[in-house]
């Protein structure tokens, strides 16, 4: 029984890392790809190692995969999301048909200042009291 375990959650594991490798090449922009590679791949490894940890079942082995398993879902999307950002910052274009974009009156690219919602809405308000 356990085998059988082992072999699904391996081949599993292996299935989405296969559609992350298929996601690198069908998404149509980088942030696409970033997220789908994150996700699946992150979900595939995570997968491939727990079924690792059940076949051998030593403590030592368990305790490195369960060890990689955390370090992976905590780098990967903060990895995934600097990426992003700093393609983003950089002027990767977003994918033509994408609806919107949410940083497109925030960023600032002469002087790479990212301004937050607060101070966004504090310049629309002494717009609209000078224009009054």
């Amino acid at each position: 029984m356990n085998e059988i375990i082992v072999y699904i959650l391996i081949s599993l594991g292996t299935l989405f890392i296969l559609l992350a490798a298929v996601g690198i090449l069908r998404m149509p922009d980088l942030f696409l790809r970033i997220s789908v590679t994150t996700k699946a791949a992150t979900l595939g490894v995570g997968m491939i190692l727990t079924g690792m940890a059940l076949h051998f079942f030593e403590t030592s082995i368990t305790t490195r995969a369960i060890a990689i398993i955390v370090f992976l879902l905590l780098t990967a999307p903060i990895g995934a999301h600097l990426i992003g950002r700093a393609s983003y910052f950089v002027g990767v274009p977003l994918w033509k048909k994408s609806l919107m974009d949410d940083l497109k009156d925030k960023y600032n690219r002469d002087n790479h200042n990212l301004d937050s919602s607060e101070s966004q809405q504090k310049k629309e308000d002494s717009k609209d009291q000078a224009s009054s």
